[in-house]
């Protein structure tokens, strides 16, 4: 049975995670690959701290060099995240022959054109399953299982912590503040959550799923990304009220020559299998042209679903190696000189329905204002709704549009917030159901 040796670079949750499966399911693995899995050196500056994994002397070693100089080593597995270090030593990996795994979206998003053209010039693998949506077979499936279909659209929920934080709005009642507490508390969220409740984390992941849907470089600059911090109970209930739900959404959509690609809250129909994914949980739907609608749902995080992905990784690229076979597998899904330049939808020239919602104070006259406005910028009102006076004698107006240009609601939106009777900034949310066009 030939050996496949194995370092890995970082030993925190999912490092400890990745060992663990190779030591502790070494037998299964063996057995299905048809290769031992051999973990010869973990990477890690702390070499003292208990992570419940027992370590062969020797194995466990605080530099990295020891990987990437060692000769037998055939496939490293970056897992020290961020876009720094680890970087230099996916890089440095590649060029010396070896095979790498990674789970880093921020420097796959940043930075993985660069990389995947060392890869090519090395002429070796580089995989990474558990970069996008934990444990849900996506990469898989954009780079093999779909590779017949044109992909028409995608909709994503990528990030368990902006999930976590909707569901207990919608289901508890909590204000967003209350919320992210809870989420902190249980340990769904980083005492820094920025990078999660402003929807980076989420355009990281879209910026790869949008290159391996559609042949495109990975372009995270273009992405339009917005987080879910004005989210406020009063629209979900609004929200619930119209048979809508509000997540946090990333969104593809083929138009030809250009890809939309987004990432915001949005009103889905209850009927939408999105709107019932809820706490941490994360879900990719699909719709293509040959298979129709499709849906991964799966955790999106943790320690043993996302070193489930990472090993997934590792076990392919052990196959390879027993046939003596290498980049059988585009690592973007298309061979590279097929990659085109990504040519993202401008997000002004977007046309979806939006939701939008004004405290206004009680004056005579103040929504016809408002809709005058909307009527001016060729934006047509579906339906109107108010309710009660609030704390502040503003009064909740919540206007449906119809289809309607971004950049037209966008003017309408600063036009309505410079009225006297308007005194915070309106919010606004796109809708996305069967009545949008595509």
């Amino acid at each position: 049975m030939k050996q496949i040796n194995i370092g890995i670079l970082g030993c925190g949750v999912v490092g400890t995670g990745v060992a663990k499966l190779l030591l502790e399911k070494k037998d299964l693995l063996s057995s299905r690959t048809g290769a031992f899995l051999h973990l010869k050196r973990v990477a890690d500056p702390d070499t003292q701290r208990d992570r419940d994994v027992h370590f062969d002397e020797g194995v466990l070693v605080p530099d990295a060099e020891q990987i990437l100089e060692d000769p037998e080593i055939d496939i490293v597995v970056e897992l020290i995240g961020g876009k720094g270090i680890a970087k230099e030593y996916t890089i440095r990996a590649l060029e010396k022959g070896k095979h790498v795994v990674t789970a880093n979206k921020a420097l796959l998003s940043a930075h993985g054109n660069e990389i995947v053209k060392v890869a090519r010039t090395a002429q070796v693998d580089l995989a990474f399953e558990a970069s996008t949506g934990g444990c849900m077979p996506i990469i898989k499936t954009m780079r093999e299982s779909l590779i017949a279909n044109n992909i028409r659209s995608m909709s994503a929920i990528l990030n368990g912590t902006c999930n976590y934080i909707l569901t207990r709005i919608s289901k508890h009642g909590d204000s967003f503040e209350k919320a992210l507490k809870t989420a902190q508390e249980k340990g769904f969220a980083e005492a820094e959550p920025s990078l999660d409740i402003d929807g980076h984390d989420s355009s990281h992941k879209l910026a790869i799923l949008n290159s391996l849907a559609h042949g495109i470089d990975i372009n995270l600059d273009d992405i339009h990304v917005e987080g879910i911090s004005c989210i406020k109970p009063i629209d979900i209930r609004f929200a619930a009220n119209f048979g809508y739900d509000i997540k946090l959404l990333a969104i593809s959509k083929s138009h030809g020559e250009q890809v939309e690609a987004r990432v915001h809250p949005t009103m889905i129909p209850l009927s939408n299998p999105l709107a019932h994914v809820t706490g941490v949980m994360n879900a990719v739907a699909i719709d293509a042209d040959e298979t129709g609608p499709t849906m991964l749902y799966g955790h999106g995080a943790g320690m043993m679903p996302t070193a489930s992905a990472v090993v997934s990784d590792i076990a392919d690229i052990a196959r390879n190696l027993i046939v003596s076979a290498k980049r059988r597998v585009p690592i973007l899904g298309y061979p590279e000189d097929n990659i085109k330049k990504a040519d993202i939808l401008p997000m002004k020239d977007l046309y979806t329905r939006y939701y939008i919602r004004c405290a206004a104070v009680d004056n005579p006259g103040v929504l016809s204002k408002i809709s005058g406005i909307l009527g001016e910028l060729g934006i047509s009102i579906e339906s109107v709704h108010q309710k009660g006076k609030n704390a502040n004698d503003a009064v909740p107006v919540v206007m449906i549009t119809h289809e309607a240009k971004e950049e037209n609601v966008i003017r309408a939106i600063d036009r309505i917030s410079a009225l006297d009777s308007i005194p915070d900034k309106p919010v606004l949310i796109r809708i996305e159901d069967n009545n949008t066009q595509e």
